[in-house]
């Protein structure tokens, strides 16, 4: 089974995460199909190709709980300045 997850990076006490698209059966720092993104939870920054994430999901990719919320979180970031504009 395909997953959306985070692959962590990043030294000690200083995590970076990437969102990374492999399968269910790779170590967590694996070699991953795909990187759609990346988050850093110390500066709550987020930067996601929605259009990646979008098509994995349609093609039978199942996110991780925190990748999920990662991504309405990104949506719901998204969607004010859109509406903005």
């Amino acid at each position: 089974m395909v997953k959306i997850r985070l692959k962590r990076i990043g030294s000690k006490k200083a995590p970076h995460y990437r969102l990374v698209v492999t399968d269910s059966r790779n170590r967590r720092d694996g070699k991953p199909i795909e990187e759609v993104g990346y988050y850093n939870p110390r500066s709550k920054e987020l930067k996601v190709n929605k259009e990646a994430v979008q098509q994995w999901i349609k093609d039978g990719a199942q996110p991780s709980e925190t990748v999920q919320n990662l991504l309405r979180k990104a949506a719901a970031e998204a969607g004010p300045a859109q509406a903005a504009q």
